[in-house]
């Protein structure tokens, strides 16, 4: 997963088919065979959002509590672009969400790791 955060906000994207409950998420998806989890952030972010997006630090990763998937988390800084539902088949929307507005994209609240990265720590 692509934890993208600029100014103090989190880039989501809201799924296009939902994953049980969940609508918003972090940019993410497979690693392909001979990736790694930072390149995956890098081009899932860009296919997903169409911004260019350089992993700086991997945050972690976790089982995730929802989906059972393996996930692992990147943090990348913004190169270039503007965040944009680029691949309507998988996103429908994007959002920068400031910490006070987490709650209300992502009910359970962020990934420790993630939550810290928003933080600034």
């Amino acid at each position: 997963m692509g934890v993208v955060v600029d100014r103090g906000q989190l880039l989501l994207i809201c799924r296009a088919v939902p994953e049980g409950d969940l609508m918003w998420a972090l940019p993410g998806g497979t690693v392909e065979p001979g990736e790694t989890a930072g390149q995956a952030a890098v081009r899932e972010v860009l296919e997903e959002t169409g911004l260019t997006v350089e992993a700086v630090e991997e945050l972690g990763g976790r089982v995730h509590p929802d989906t059972g998937r393996l996930i692992a988390y990147v943090a990348c800084t913004v190169l270039e672009g503007t965040a944009h539902a680029a691949s309507q088949r998988e996103v429908s929307a994007v959002a920068w969400a400031a910490r006070d507005e987490i709650p209300q994209y992502v009910p359970r609240g962020l990934f420790p790791p993630v939550q810290a990265c928003l933080d600034g720590r």
